[in-house]
């Protein structure tokens, strides 16, 4: 089982700036994914961005813009850089990794997902 280990949340005053950085326990060539959701109180976890194996990224459309999502060692560390941060951002953030496994040479695969223990991110008015 993958461990994801989060840090870089805290508190900051709209505008500011945070870096959340996110790292696999061990490295795993089967994950294809990793990216960032939040989860403000009372609402549903939310996905915010992602990036794949081959560096293709999204971004949820109210991050575009401010929001950086890339990663080291393939996709088994994973970066948010979060530039102009609104009130409207504070959230826990999780980390998520995807990982796909080929069981055979007809393509066939299984997949696992795996979640951090989340980070907080609080911006001031």
């Amino acid at each position: 089982q993958v461990q994801l280990v989060e840090s870089g949340g805290g508190l900051v005053q709209a505008g500011g700036s945070l870096r959340l950085s996110c790292a696999a326990s061990k490295t795993r060539r089967n994950i294809n994914r990793m990216g960032w959701y939040r989860q403000a109180p009372g609402k549903e976890r939310k996905l915010v961005a992602t990036i794949n194996s081959g560096g293709t990224t999204y971004y949820e459309a109210s991050v575009k813009g401010r929001f950086t999502i890339s990663s080291d060692n393939g996709v088994n560390t994973v970066y948010l850089q979060m530039n102009s941060l609104k009130p409207e951002d504070t959230a826990v953030y999780y980390c998520h990794a995807q990982e796909i496994r080929v069981v055979n040479v007809e393509g066939a695969t299984v997949s696992k997902e795996y979640w951090g223990q989340g980070t907080q991110v609080t911006v001031s008015s």
